[in-house]
């Protein structure tokens, strides 16, 4: 961990620009705490940074996370962030060597305090657990932005728009997200009334047009150490 003057390096890792730039937003308050040097949208991370924050949105969750890929062989612990709180997936994706979990319904301080917690080497868990999402439809608040966002998408919504348009049916979404195939079709429901559509080829389509295909980008806002 740096000396108490230096603040933490993070790099935010998720497949859509929009996404990391919502997270880092949230943390630019803080900049004395923590300094975003690196925002990486499928590409893998090439700073020595001390912590990478990974964004769930859109990607494999909890423990189908690939820890190894992420660090590249560096220092950097790795936090998974992410709406999913099913207590069972955040205990896998912690002993498979996750340092941190946080929900994305933390207020940014929160999140500040959780990175620099794991950097002092402890084991960061989300409070007071919540039931798997797949037995809670609703939808509390989340931290960040998304694709879909100004189109009245809630997070989770969005998600499946964004898997749909990645090409995943209806199973495939169950099992990379750990919801039941009812509430993935509550939530594709959902999101088809808002963007207009009837269709998986229309959304699809919808989705290509409005942001939902994966980035592929890299900011450095830093030179990497070293």
């Amino acid at each position: 961990m740096p000396a108490p003057h230096e603040p933490l390096t993070v790099a935010i890792v998720n497949d859509y620009e929009i996404v990391i730039a919502g997270v880092a937003a949230l943390l630019d308050p803080f900049g004395e705490r923590v300094r975003v040097v690196e925002l990486d949208s499928q590409l893998p991370v090439v700073s020595d940074v001390d912590i990478i924050l990974y964004d769930t949105f859109g990607q494999v969750q909890g423990d189908g996370v690939d820890l190894e890929t992420l660090v590249h062989g560096g220092r950097a612990k790795v936090v998974v962030f992410s709406w999913n709180l099913d207590a069972a997936l955040v205990d896998r994706t912690l002993a498979r060597g996750a340092a941190g979990y946080l929900s994305k319904e933390v207020a940014a301080k929160e999140m500040v305090d959780a990175i620099e917690a794991v950097a002092r080497g402890e084991v960061v868990r989300p409070t007071g657990l919540e039931p798997s999402p797949s037995s809670r439809p609703g939808q509390g608040r989340i931290a960040g932005v998304w694709p879909g966002h100004e189109h009245g998408l809630s997070a989770r919504e969005a998600e499946v728009v964004a898997l749909i348009t990645q090409g995943l049916s209806n199973d495939e979404i169950a099992r990379m997200t750990y919801l039941s195939i009812n509430s993935v079709k509550t939530y594709i429901r959902g999101a088809y009334r808002k963007i207009g559509v009837s269709r998986r080829s229309q959304a699809v389509i919808w989705g290509m047009q409005h942001g939902f295909e994966p980035d592929t980008a890299r900011v450095l806002e830093a030179p990497p150490r070293g």
